[in-house]
C-alpha cells in the first residue's frame, strides 16, 4: 500500500510517519510546504504547497497513492480572523485540490478536522451532531468536510482537538508553551471556562493507523479520554512535571480579548471510536506523564 502524507513536517505528520513506520510496511511518500523533510525517516519527500492545484494534480498522479492522509492545515485560530484569505485557500481550496487530484487515482483521502465547527454550548459533541462554527477556523474547517462529503468519495473525517506533544522543528502546542514558562518560573494565566478534551498526538497517529487498517469511512471522533478546563490540565501538569502552582493564574476567556470566538463548552465524544477501533486513548495524567518521559524532565 502507498500512502501519501501532506503536511509531514508538522507535529500530527511528523507522528503519522513515525507510528506508520514503525507499524506498517506501507510504501510512504512525505510531502510538506517547505523545501527541507524536518522528519527524516528515509521515505521519499517532496516539496508540495496543497494550494496549487495542478502541482497537487501532477504529485498525485506521479505516486498514485491507495490513502492520501492530509495533515496540512492552518490552525492559528486568530490568524484565521485577520488572514481569512489565506486560511481559506490552505484548508478549504488545498482539499478541494486533493479532491480533485485524488478522484483521478481513485486515491482515498483522511482528512482532520475539528471542535471549531461547532459552538460550544452544549458539548462534548458526537459525531451526528449538527455543527455550528463561531469563528472563520471553524467555518472553513466545516467547508472541508462538507467538500469531501459531496464528493462521492472514499474517505475518513477525522475530528480532534487541543493536539500536544513533541516533534522537530515543529510549532509550541499548548502544553509545551506551558511548560517552558512553567519551568523557567514565569507566572501564566490560563481559562478555566473553556472545557474540552486534550489530544496526546501519539493516540491520534494511532487511531488514524486503525482508521487505514479498517479501512474506515465516514466521520469519528479521536481525542483524549477526559475532559477538562484547561486551567485543571494545566494543574494536573503542575503535579505530574512538579511546577509552582501559584505560578498559575486563573482567568475567562473574555479577559483575553482573541480575535477569534473560541467554543466554550466543547469536547467530542469517543465511544464510536473506541467501539469502532478497540482502544482507548490516554486520558489527560497517562498523556502528560508519557510527555515528561518523552521530555527528560
Amino acid at each position: 500500500m502507498k500512502i501519501l502524507i501532506t503536511g509531514s513536517n508538522g507535529l500530527l505528520g511528523q507522528a503519522i510517519t513515525s507510528i506508520f513506520s514503525r507499524e506498517t510496511d506501507y510504501d510512504i511518500v512525505q510531502t510538506s510546504f517547505e523545501k527541507d523533510n524536518f522528519f527524516d525517516l528515509g521515505y521519499d519527500y517532496n516539496q508540495l504547497d496543497i494550494t496549487l492545484k495542478e502541482d497537487v494534480k501532477k504529485l498525485v498522479d506521479y505516486c498514485s497513492p491507495n490513502i492520501i492522509i492530509n495533515c496540512a492545515a492552518f490552525t492559528d485560530v486568530d490568524k484565521c480572523e485577520t488572514e481569512r484569505e489565506l486560511s481559506w485557500k490552505i484548508n478549504v481550496d488545498g482539499v478541494k485540490n486533493l479532491i480533485i487530484a485524488a478522484r483521478r487515482t481513485k486515491s482515498r483521502i483522511i482528512h482532520f478536522s475539528t471542535d471549531y465547527i461547532f459552538d460550544g454550548r452544549n458539548g462534548p459533541y458526537t459525531e451526528t451532531d449538527i455543527p455550528n462554527p463561531v469563528c472563520f477556523y471553524g467555518r472553513g474547517k466545516l467547508a472541508s468536510e462538507n467538500a469531501l462529503i459531496a464528493s462521492d468519495m472514499d474517505f475518513a473525517i477525522i475530528r480532534t482537538l487541543v493536539l500536544y506533544g513533541i516533534g522537530n522543528k515543529v510549532k509550541k502546542n499548548f502544553a509545551l508553551w506551558a511548560i517552558d514558562k512553567l519551568k523557567n518560573n514565569e507566572p501564566i494565566s490560563i481559562v478555566t471556562d473553556q472545557v474540552s478534551n486534550v489530544t496526546m498526538i501519539e493516540d491520534l497517529a494511532y487511531g488514524t493507523l486503525k482508521a487505514v487498517e479498517n479501512n474506515f469511512n465516514g466521520i469519528i471522533n479521536i481525542a483524549g479520554h477526559d475532559i477538562l478546563s484547561r486551567y485543571e490540565f494545566i494543574m494536573k501538569m503542575c503535579e505530574v512535571f512538579k511546577f509552582n502552582k501559584k505560578l498559575v493564574r486563573p482567568v475567562i476567556t473574555a479577559s483575553l480579548n482573541q480575535l477569534a470566538s473560541r467554543p466554550l463548552k466543547s469536547g467530542l465524544t469517543t465511544f464510536k471510536m473506541e467501539s469502532e477501533f478497540g482502544f482507548k486513548p490516554m486520558d489527560s495524567l497517562e498523556g502528560l506523564r508519557l510527555l515528561k518521559y518523552q521530555m527528560s524532565l
